[in-house]
């Protein structure tokens, strides 16, 4: 009898020491092969094609022992997609609680007011660790792709800097823009002017990116817009040399000639009345309010004074001196 108690005793105490044993090994820091490891888990991923995952990317440790501790955890299952990253001094402990928490590392993608879709594309393709799921896509696709099918994509996303995964799909990013583009030309178009010349939320998004490739400095968008709304109240062309440059496309060079200028296409406001067929660019919320808002003005001209302002006429006579003076020095 005494016998089976010292066996008893003794399974008691290895067990004992082996539960302190994980105890200790839980909380000591993970051994490295680099400074720091990454490792995306994707959807319905599997607990032990996770901990094999990390050993693959350069955590030192048995894959079965990271295994067995995400089972023994109850935790495994409550791990989450994501990217994430550790460093030296994670713990076994510490890299279960990241990845249940959903404590992912985080790219960015910076998108500027007044980009054109097309260079937004090229933003998007050359961005940090976001897969290209749209390259090879047309643009028609890619809003197909967005649950915008027919829509034209320029002028359709909001320029802002987005956070996403490492590894989200590019057209993540899109949806995320194309929706928040939504939001601001909804609320933008509920705040509008009650005398504003426009019928639909969809002019004020193209008098918004006109507005927005036109200012020279912030301060002026408001003015800007009162010249374009000015005009299409009297039915006067809008003579705007940046729509004129976008309908030209790629076959622009730099240098806008006369020629230009009387070539006709759908986006030239110099031959054409009103406002071109979609938005030539991205606004940001400051043209966007200008474009609703516009200043109280009864200009119908502006000229660059060549420092980044504009000089502001009521009429062609006043419009013309501020040409002799600002551009022919006269």
């Amino acid at each position: 009898m005494k016998w089976l108690v010292r066996l008893l005793l003794l399974v008691l105490l290895a067990a004992a020491a082996a539960a302190g044993g994980v105890a200790w090994w839980l909380n000591q820091p993970l051994a490295l092969a680099a400074d720091s490891v990454e490792l995306s888990i994707e959807q319905g991923e599997l607990p032990r094609d996770i901990a094999q995952g990390w050993v693959h990317a350069g955590v030192q440790a048995p894959p079965w022992a990271l295994y067995h501790w995400f089972r023994w955890s109850g935790d495994a299952k409550r791990i989450r997609a994501g990217s994430y990253e550790i460093g030296a001094g994670t713990t076994p402990r510490e890299l279960l609680r990241k990845m249940v928490r959903g404590d992912e590392t985080l790219a960015t993608v910076r998108l500027i007011e007044g980009w054109t879709f097309r260079q937004f594309r090229a933003e998007l393709a050359k961005a940090d660790s976001l897969k290209p799921a749209s390259a090879g896509m047309s643009d028609a696709q890619i809003m197909e792709a967005i649950g915008s099918p027919g829509q034209a994509p320029e002028g359709r996303f909001y320029p802002d800097t987005y956070a996403y995964s490492k590894g989200s799909p590019d057209l993540a990013v899109l949806k995320r823009a194309h929706r928040a583009m939504q939001q601001r030309v909804e609320e933008a178009w509920a705040a509008r002017s009650s005398d504003l010349p426009l019928k639909t939320a969809d002019e004020a998004l193209i008098l918004a990116s006109i507005v927005e490739k036109e200012t020279g400095a912030a301060a002026e968008r408001g003015r800007i817009a009162a010249v374009f709304t000015n005009r299409l109240r009297v039915g006067m062309p809008l003579q705007t040399d940046p729509t004129v440059i976008y309908g030209l496309g790629e076959a622009f060079d730099g240098n806008l000639r006369k020629r230009d200028l009387l070539a006709d296409t759908p986006f030239n406001t110099y031959t054409r009345p009103g406002l071109p067929p979609t938005p030539i660019a991205m606004p940001g919320a400051a043209s966007l309010r200008a474009a609703v808002r516009p200043d109280a003005s009864k200009a119908l001209y502006f000229v660059s004074r060549g420092n980044g302002t504009s000089e502001f006429s009521d009429t062609l006579a006043e419009h013309n001196r501020a040409v002799n003076k600002y551009q022919r020095g006269r």
